[in-house]
This record gives C-alpha cells, sequence and structure tokens, in this order.
C-alpha cells in the first residue's frame, strides 16, 4: 500500500533532492506540499506532480490523504510543526535539526514516543551500502579494536577567506536564532558525527572543539574542528567548513587488525567515491558510480518499511537529540575553550 507523503518546504533541497526522491520511490505518493506563499506552493506542486499545494500546515494535517509529513523548512520550524504533525497522527520524517535546542529536542522525542506515529531523521549515509558493510565488518571484528575515527567534510571557493553569506530563500543561515547557533557544524559536521556513532556502535561521550567563530563578535562558526571520545573507547576527529577549497572529503578508521578508508565520502546525499578495506581476512576496494539522489530514495523507502512493518526508523528521534547535545556541547567547548563531557539520554 502506497504511503501519501506531504513536503512541508519549498526551498533547494526539496527541490533539488526531497520531491525528486519521494517520486522515485517505491510505495510512495507525493499528495502535498505547502509553503508560505500559496503561488509558490501550486508552481512547486506542479513542477513535481503532487496532487495540491498548501500554504498552511494546519491545511496539510488536516488533509486525510497524508500519511507522512516531510519537514525540511527553516531550522526553527522543525520542532513545532513535528509536534503538530504526531499530534495530527501523521508520521514524521524530518531534517536534522529536529529542534534548536536540547529541551525541545527532548519535547520531540517525547512526543514521538508516546505517539501512534513513527519519526525518522534525515542521515542518508545510514543508507549508503559501504556505511553499512562497514558496520558489520567492525561489529564482526574484521578490523580488531577501532583506535581512531576520522571524518572531514568540507569545501570552498578559491579566492574567498570566508563563504559569502547565504541569500534569498536560504538567508535564515546566517541568524544564529533561526539555524540553531552553528553553521558549518550543523550543515556538514553533524553528518560526520552520526556516521561515526553509525558505524562504530558507540556513542560521544567527550568533545573537545575549536572553531573560527564562537564569539561575542562572530557566532556562527565557517570552519570546526572537533576531537571525540566515544564510549567503546576509540578517539575520533570530525573537521568541517566552507573555507577549504579543493578539500578531500574522507572517512578513515584504524583497528587494531585493519583500516577501512572512504574517498569522495561526501555530501551525504550523493551516493559516490570509493571505500577500501585493508584486514588479515578482507582487502578490497569498491567504487560506486555517482547518484545523487539513491540514498535518499533509500531512506524514505526504508522510512516507508518503518510505517508498514512496525519497526524503527534507520535514525530515530533520540539520534536526532544526540546530534543537539553534540553541537551544543561543540559550541560549548569553543566558546570556552574547555572539554565538555556528554550525559546519557536516560529519560
Amino acid at each position: 500500500m502506497s504511503v501519501g507523503w506531504a513536503i512541508l518546504g519549498t526551498g533547494g533541497f526539496p527541490d533539488e533532492k526531497v520531491a525528486p526522491a519521494l517520486n522515485l520511490a517505491d510505495d510512495c505518493e507525493l499528495i502535498a506540499v505547502m509553503s508560505r506563499d500559496a503561488a509558490r506552493a501550486k508552481e512547486f506542486a506542479a513542477k513535481h506532480d503532487a496532487q495540491v499545494g498548501y500554504d498552511s500546515v494546519d491545511a496539510v494535517l488536516r488533509d486525510s490523504r497524508v500519511d507522512a509529513v516531510y519537514i525540511a523548512n527553516r531550522n526553527h520550524l522543525h520542532a513545532p510543526h513535528a509536534i503538530l504533525a504526531l499530534q495530527a497522527g501523521k508520521h514524521v520524517f524530518m531534517e536534522k535539526p529536529i529542534a534548536l535546542n536540547f529541551a525541545d529536542g527532548v519535547e520531540v522525542v517525547k512526543a514521538s514516543e508516546s505517539s501512534n506515529s513513527k519519526l525518522g531523521v534525515g542521515f542518508e549515509l545510514r543508507q549508503h551500502p559501504g556505511r553499512i558493510e562497514s558496520k558489520e565488518l567492525i561489529s564482526a571484528g574484521t578490523i580488531g579494536t577501532i583506535a581512531l575515527a576520522q571524518a572531514q567534510f568540507g569545501s570552498g571557493v578559491r579566492g574567498n577567506v570566508h563563504p559569502k553569506p547565504r541569500s534569498g530563500y536560504s538567508d535564515w543561515w546566517v541568524d544564529p536564532e533561526s539555524t540553531g547557533g552553528a553553521f558549518a557544524m550543523m550543515a556538514l559536521g553533524i553528518h560526520c558525527v552520526d556516521e561515526l556513532r553509525f558505524m562504530l556502535g558507540q556513542e560521544v561521550t567527550e568533545i573537545a572543539a575549536i572553531t573560527d567563530r564562537q564569539n561575542d563578535s562572530q557566532s556562527l562558526e565557517n570552519l570546526a574542528t572537533l576531537c571525540l571520545r566515544f564510549s567503546g573507547g576509540t578517539i575520533g576527529t570530525v573537521t568541517c567548513g566552507f573555507r577549504m577549497p579543493g578539500f578531500q572529503n574522507s572517512v578513515f578508521l584504524y583497528g587494531s587488525d585493519g583500516k577501512i578508508i572512504f574517498n569522495e565520502a561526501y555530501p551525504p546525499h550523493t551516493l559516490q567515491g570509493s571505500m577500501e578495506i585493508s584486514s588479515q581476512t578482507v582487502n578490497n576496494t569498491t567504487s560506486y558510480e555517482r547518484n545523487g539522489l539513491i540514498l535518499m530514495q533509500r531512506q524514505i523507502e526504508s522510512f516507508n518499511q518503518a510505517i508498514q512493518h512496525g519497526h524503527q526508523p534507520a535514525a530515530t528521534a533520540r539520534d536526532g537529540l544526540k546530534a543537539i547535545q553534540v553541537i551544543e556541547a561543540m559550541i560549548k567547548s569553543a566558546a570556552t575553550g574547555t572539554t565538555v563531557k556528554l550525559e546519557p539520554l536516560d529519560f
């Protein structure tokens, strides 16, 4: 049975990724899209073969044909819209962050866990075949005890010391109150942290961060480096930012009996690059044909299956809350020059 979907948001990401992926995914029907601008909603609906364009969230939630809502609008709207949708009995799939701060994120988790509906979070790399294989190899001990995990995700334009501020429909990214207090980490680095958590099967317990901002004059960083301690003893590093033209986007996992390397590892919604495995028992390289939609498509199909079969989504509300906890710890560490410990999500 097809799942009827609505998209909240008609910006660049919904236009280039979400709507096309929904139209490619099995068991999906794009029922509605929503923008505050009624004309824009109708134009977006016509472009992507949605049945209707709405200019309010209430109208979307009243539509009985809509089973699931994909929240892809501005960050500060994610939490209130998720809670409204859950209360209306809709399943919710949302882009990160699930909220602007930890306290509001807890409310999203509670709303999700007290609901009969599913809530999933957009961490597409959990659908990447190489990341899935790596998780299995690490769990099986193929490369031994993981000592060091490194992920780096960046970009830039030659000649620009700092990136040009986003404008137009993306201008809210320059407002700390709208983004959640971080820029490079919110847009890029949190994908690195989540995939390390996913592959290692460990939680982040301690963070030390240095950024080029997080001070009184400039609160949104363009470049960040984090040192992470994981619950299983692995040490990790994450570097992310918009000041590195020609940056090598890679992931390195070093174990006592081998290593795994991902080349051309990002952006997170694009399948590309290669995975190299070197160990006592497995030695091979897998290359991936570039596809900018397949991970998004698989993510949506996976969420459909969670709805249809009653199991947990690939990334849950608690994974989204952990992401907020990591970002808040990064901000505090960078601003104070201290190491920050993270408490377990015991509630």
